[in-house]
């Protein structure tokens, strides 16, 4: 009997999250990012757990998935370097430049990121964009300074917000705030990404740019679809 196709962006997550499996190697500590689908694949190392030795986690909501699996969870600065760093993205285009932060956790995904040898980017088809720009791009900032860069931004003709939860403004794993972009249409990210980060009171934005993805497992309906990013870009 053959399986089901995937068709749901549920059962694409999961198909990527297991796929992912294939990048880690024995015996290794690895990044591990944050968010549902990386959620999916958390869940199908757990069943293999005993292939690595623990992992450098992006965000406390990754580290209690992890503790609950059983597998051990590093500080970042008792490891030198990571074998590989698996994550999501809300876009990546096709240069392996990403958005990122949708879950606030975009500090320390680049981080973790910039610490591996290796990005393995997983995703359904959905976040598979030709310009990045299209999802609020999340930009992590120091409170003080949130007023500012919202003109900053209106100025380049980009709307910020400050993301709330419950009425109030969200407050990231490392105590600040997070601006939610919309209105801008991202054509060098790179460029784009050195520049926000040059604003004082920027913490991080979420391009992903100097951490782009070496390789997508992208998930659609008739499987995955590996896709590798050669060229300058990192």
């Amino acid at each position: 009997m053959t399986a089901a196709t995937p068709t749901t962006q549920d059962e694409l997550k999961a198909l990527v999250g297991r796929a992912a499996l294939d990048y880690i190697g024995h015996g290794r500590i690895i990044g591990i990012g944050t968010g549902s689908t990386v959620n999916c694949f958390i869940d199908a190392l757990a069943q293999q757990r005993e292939r690595i030795i623990g992992a450098v986690s992006s965000s406390e909501a990754t580290t209690q998935r992890l503790r609950a699996h059983g597998i051990r969870v590093f500080d970042a600065n008792e490891v030198e370097e990571l074998e590989v760093y698996i994550d999501g993205a809300d876009e990546i285009d096709p240069r392996g430049f990403m958005i990122k932060g949708g879950g606030a956790a975009l500090t320390r995904e680049k981080i973790v990121a910039a610490q591996a040898r290796r990005f393995v980017c997983i995703a359904d088809q959905s976040k598979w964009v030709e310009v990045l720009g299209r999802f609020p791009l999340p930009v992590e900032v120091i409170p003080m300074a949130a007023q500012r860069i919202i003109r900053q931004f209106a100025a380049l003709g980009g709307t910020a917000r400050v993301r709330l939860r419950d009425g109030a403004p969200l407050v990231t794993d490392n105590g600040q705030h997070i601006l939610d972009v919309t209105g801008l249409a991202i054509t060098d990210p790179p460029a784009f990404e050195s520049m926000v980060n040059d604003w004082p009171g920027v913490v991080t934005v979420g391009v992903f740019a100097h951490q782009r993805a070496h390789v997508c497992l992208l998930g659609t309906p008739e499987g995955v679809r590996t896709i590798t990013f050669d060229g300058p870009g990192r």
